[in-house]
C-alpha cells in the first residue's frame, strides 16, 4: 500500500475554474454544513424536485444505529409523498429538455446505434406501465427483470418506478439457478427480459435462461404468472462468422404466460398517472451475496435514493447540462441503477448505454466509443482499464479523447500502476480521476474525491462525500484518529444507505450493525494517511473481489460440494493482474474419486453454470486435508498465504495437524 509519500496530482485548473466545488475549502464548508445542518443541507437540494405531499422538516430525518438502543432504522423526509419517475422524467420535459437526448445507445456491433429523447422515454414509461397495469402489477409487488444492455431496460426500470412496483433487477450473466433463487425470494411474478445478447461474439440465449429459472420456481412452488419478452437479435447486426441469429418463432414462448413486447407496448396508451409514493416506500431491491452464501436483497426507498443518487452523480462527476456521460457498468449492478439510470436523468443528462466490450470489435472499443460520442465524463472498472493496459498506448492514441474531463473508476481499490496509465494515457494529465468507493447497500458514492476541488492520489479512495462521516475502528470497537488502519464503519445515514434486507430485517441488523454498536460497519478495512485520505484496504470478512463481482467464500464452496465427489472445499481469493482477485480453491475429494482434467473441468464448468462466469475458479488445488483448529475451524488466513506460495504462515500452533500446510505447499499447481 503506498504510503502518504505518494505522488500527488492537482486538478486541471481550468477544471476547478468552472466546477460546482472550486477548492478544498468549499469542499470542507459544504461537509460541514451536510454534518452538522442536514436538514438546510439536503433540504436546499430538495427543493430542485417535486414533491406531491410537501416536506415535513419536523420529520426530515431520523435513525438509530445502535442496536442496544432498539430496532436499527433510517428515515428520509418522511411524510413527503413523489415520484421518481415523474423526477426523472416529466419534470424534465416541463423544464424544456423534452427534445434533449436522454439516451445515445451504442449496440455490440459498431452499426448498431439509436438515440432516445426524455419526451420519448417518458411516453415508452407510460406505454409500459399501462403494460404492467394491465397484467395486475399494482404498487408494492415485485418485477425481476434479466436484461441487456438495452434500452428498454431503463425503460422497465422507470415504469415499474411510476406505478410504485418494486423491480429488482439480476444481471444477466448470472447462472438460471441464481435468477430463480433471487426469483423466489422476492416472490416476483412477472419477468421482464429479452430473447438474447451478443456480448461480442458471444450469444446468450436470456430467454432460455430464463425458462430454466421458471422451471426451478415452479419445483420450489413459485409460478410466475407473466414472462414479457423483448425481441431484441432479429434488429441487430450478427458478429462475422457467428451462428444466425435466433428469429422470433424460434424463441421458446409458453402460451398464456410468455408475451412480446412489441405486441402489447405499441398499442398502450402514452400517457400514465403517476403512483405518488411516500418517501420511505420501496423504490428497488438489488441482491448481494452473503457471507453466509444465500444473497441478501438490499432494498432501497423512493425519496432519499432519489436525492443521494442525484447529488453524488451532480458533484462527483462535475455534469453539466451539455456533457455527454458514458458509465460503463452493466444496468444490472447498483452502479448502472445510480450512475446508468436514476443520478444522469435527475440531473438531465445526456447518457451513452453501452451494450457491447471492450475488445468487439477490435480492443479500443471504448476509445472509439468515446471519439464518436464526444464523451466528458467516463466511468469504468479498473478491471478494464488493467486489461486494457496490457494492449499498449497505440490503440488509445488512435482516437480524439480531448473532449475528456473527468475519469471515474468503480468496483474496486484501483492500483496505482493503472490510475497513472489512466491519468496520463487516457486522460492526457488534464482530467481529474475519481476513485469512487460505495457498495450496493450505499446507494451512491461515500468516498471519493470531487473533480475540481481535491488533489489526488493515485490508489487513494479520498474523501467523505456530503453527510457521510466515516469512522476507523480497532478489533475492539475502539476509534483510531489521525493516521492508522481499522474496520472503515460510518457513524450515520445518508439519504441514499439501504434501508433493511427484504424480508430479513433481523438479518439486516445482524449483518451490518452487531460488530460494532452505534455504526454501520461496511465490512471493509481501510488506512487514513496524514493527509486524511482513506485508502480502502479490502475486505475483512470471507468475501471475494472477482472483476468488480463481489461473491461470497460460502457460496463458491457449497456449489463445489454438490459435486459428488467433492467431499470438503474452502475457497480464497488470490491476487490477479487484470481481475484484481481471482478464485483458488481447494478440495478434499471422496475417497474413491481421482483429482484429474477431467474433474476439474467439470467443477469449473459447475461454478460457471450455478453462479456465473465471472465465478469460475481460476486454480482448483488437491487438498487431502485442510488446515483446522481443534474446534474444526479452517484457517483461511494460511490458505491465502499458500495460494500466492507465501511460506510465511505465521503461528500454527493452534492447528489440529501442522503437518498440513507443508503438504498443501508441496501440491501446489505448478501454473499457480
Amino acid at each position: 500500500m503506498p504510503s502518504e509519500q505518494s505522488p500527488i496530482y492537482y486538478p486541471n485548473p481550468a477544471l476547478s475554474k468552472n466546477a460546482y466545488v472550486t477548492s478544498t475549502a468549499q469542499y470542507q464548508q459544504m461537509y460541514k454544513k451536510s454534518i452538522e445542518s442536514p436538514e438546510e443541507f439536503w433540504g436546499d437540494i430538495a427543493k430542485q424536485f417535486h414533491w406531491e405531499t410537501p416536506i415535513d422538516y419536523d420529520r426530515f430525518f431520523r435513525y438509530n444505529f445502535d442496536l442496544t438502543k432498539g430496532p436499527i432504522f433510517t428515515k428520509w423526509l418522511d411524510g413527503a409523498t413523489t415520484n421518481i419517475s415523474y423526477n426523472l422524467l416529466d419534470r424534465n420535459v416541463r423544464n424544456g429538455h423534452g427534445d434533449k437526448v436522454a439516451y445515445y445507445w451504442e449496440g455490440n456491433h459498431p452499426d448498431d446505434y439509436s438515440r432516445l429523447t426524455y419526451k420519448k422515454l417518458l411516453e415508452e414509461v407510460c406505454r409500459f406501465s399501462n403494460v404492467l397495469k394491465s397484467l395486475g402489477v399494482k404498487k408494492g409487488d415485485r418485477v425481476a427483470v434479466y436484461m441487456p444492455m438495452i434500452l428498454e431496460a431503463v425503460i422497465t426500470l422507470l415504469a415499474c418506478a411510476r406505478i410504485g412496483a418494486v423491480h429488482s433487477l439480476v444481471f444477466a450473466g448470472f447462472s438460471s439457478d441464481s435468477f430463480a433463487e433471487r426469483i423466489v425470494d422476492c416472490e416476483a411474478r412477472v419477468i421482464v427480459t429479452a430473447d438474447g445478447v451478443w456480448r461480442g461474439e458471444k450469444l446468450l440465449q436470456l430467454k432460455t435462461i430464463c425458462d430454466h429459472a421458471m422451471q426451478r420456481c415452479a419445483s420450489e412452488g413459485h409460478n410466475v404468472h407473466h414472462c414479457i419478452v423483448v425481441s431484441h437479435l432479429e434488429r441487430v447486426t450478427t458478429p462475422k462468422g457467428s451462428a444466425p441469429q435466433r428469429q422470433n418463432n424460434r424463441t421458446p414462448m409458453t402460451e398464456g404466460r410468455d408475451i412480446w413486447w412489441h405486441d402489447v407496448v405499441p398499442q398502450a396508451s402514452t400517457s400514465c398517472y403517476p403512483e405518488w409514493m411516500q418517501a420511505e416506500d420501496p423504490l428497488f431491491m438489488l441482491y448481494t451475496s452473503g457471507s453466509t452464501g444465500k444473497p441478501k436483497g438490499v432494498l432501497h426507498t423512493t425519496a432519499g435514493y432519489l436525492l443521494y443518487a442525484a447529488t453524488t452523480f451532480k458533484y462527483v462527476f462535475d455534469y453539466k447540462l451539455n456533457d455527454v456521460y458514458w458509465c460503463t457498468a452493466d444496468v444490472g449492478w447498483i452502479t448502472g441503477h445510480s450512475y446508468g439510470v436514476y443520478g444522469p436523468l435527475a440531473n438531465a443528462a445526456t447518457s451513452v448505454l453501452f451494450e457491447g466490450t471492450p475488445f468487439y470489435p477490435d480492443n479500443d472499443r471504448f476509445w472509439a466509443v468515446i471519439d464518436k460520442y464526444k464523451v466528458n465524463q467516463f466511468y469504468t472498472a479498473p478491471t478494464a482499464i488493467r486489461a486494457l493496459m496490457k494492449f499498449g498506448d497505440n490503440l488509445v492514441k488512435r482516437h480524439d479523447l480531448s473532449s475528456l474531463k473527468v475519469l471515474g473508476s468503480v468496483g474496486e481499490p484501483i492500483n496505482p500502476e493503472a490510475w497513472t496509465w489512466y491519468y496520463k494515457q487516457v486522460g492526457h494529465e488534464k482530467c481529474s480521476i475519481v476513485d469512487t468507493f460505495w457498495q450496493t447497500e450505499t446507494g451512491g458514492h461515500v468516498l471519493t474525491t470531487l473533480p475540481g476541488a481535491l488533489p489526488m492520489k493515485p490508489g487513494a479512495a479520498g474523501f467523505p462525500f456530503f453527510g457521510v462521516q466515516p469512522v476507523l475502528l480497532d478489533e475492539s470497537g475502539k476509534e483510531i484518529k489521525g493516521e492508522g488502519e481499522g474496520y472503515l464503519v460510518f457513524s450515520r445515514p445518508w439519504p441514499g444507505l439501504m434501508r433493511t434486507l427484504f424480508g430479513n430485517h433481523d438479518r439486516y441488523e445482524v449483518t451490518y450493525f452487531s460488530k460494532f454498536p452505534g455504526y454501520y460497519c461496511t465490512g471493509d478495512g481501510a488506512r487514513r494517511d496524514a493527509d486524511g485520505y482513506l485508502w480502502v484496504t479490502g475486505r475483512v470478512d470471507d468475501m471475494l473481489n472477482v472483476s468488480g463481482h463481489l461473491m461470497s467464500t460460502a457460496e463458491v464452496e457449497s456449489v463445489l460440494t454438490e459435486h459428488h465427489h467433492v467431499a470438503e472445499a474452502a475457497v480464497v481469493a488470490k491476487p490477479h493482474l487484470v481481475k484484481g482477485e481471482c478464485l483458488y480453491c481447494f478440495i478434499t475429494l471422496s475417497e474413491t474419486a481421482t483429482f484429474d482434467e477431467r474433474l476439474l473441468k467439470e467443477l469449473k464448468t459447475h461454478v460457471r453454470e450455478r453462479i456465473g462466469p465471472f465465478a469460475q475458479p481460476d486454480v482448483i488445488q488437491h487438498a487431502p486435508a485442510l488446515p483446522k483448529t481443534r474446534s474444526g475451524k479452517i484457517m483461511r488466513r494460511i490458505l491465502r498465504k499458500i495460494a500466492v506460495n507465501d511460506r510465511d504462515v505465521g503461528d500454527i500452533s493452534t492447528l489440529a495437524d501442522t503437518t498440513v500446510v507443508e503438504q498443501l505447499f508441496e501440491m501446489r499447481p505448478a501454473e499457480s
